[in-house]
């Protein structure tokens, strides 16, 4: 496949990151952590490429995720890792119904 046929790669493991409900750049963008303007400048990466978001997503359909070391929400103040969950877990949800919803990018992101 031509370089010019593949997606966008992701910085961390260099796979293609094919579909968006898979996307950490998106999910930033949707948590609003990333402004439109930013999508096409930021690094692309796999949700799961990235566990320091990653272990933030709670959710039946995901498989979580455990952090060692620092980053480990495990360590960090309980009541900041319920805001942080809430808000990423709620971006990823969003995420997966962007692709079947037919939303502009301006809806992406959470009120």
């Amino acid at each position: 496949m031509a370089k010019c046929d593949q997606g966008y790669l992701c910085v961390i493991c260099g796979e293609e990151v094919e579909h968006i409900e898979v996307s950490g750049l998106y999910l930033r963008y949707i948590i609003g952590e990333v402004h439109a303007e930013e999508l096409q400048t930021q690094p692309e990466h796999h949700i799961c490429c990235n566990p320091v978001l990653a272990q933030f997503i709670v959710d039946k359909d995901f498989e979580a995720v455990l952090v060692k070391g620092p980053f480990d929400k495990r360590s960090l103040d309980p009541e900041e890792v319920k805001v942080r969950e809430s808000l990423v877990t709620r971006g990823w949800k969003r995420l997966q119904e962007v692709k079947s919803s037919q939303r502009s990018i301006s809806e992406f992101p959470l009120d």
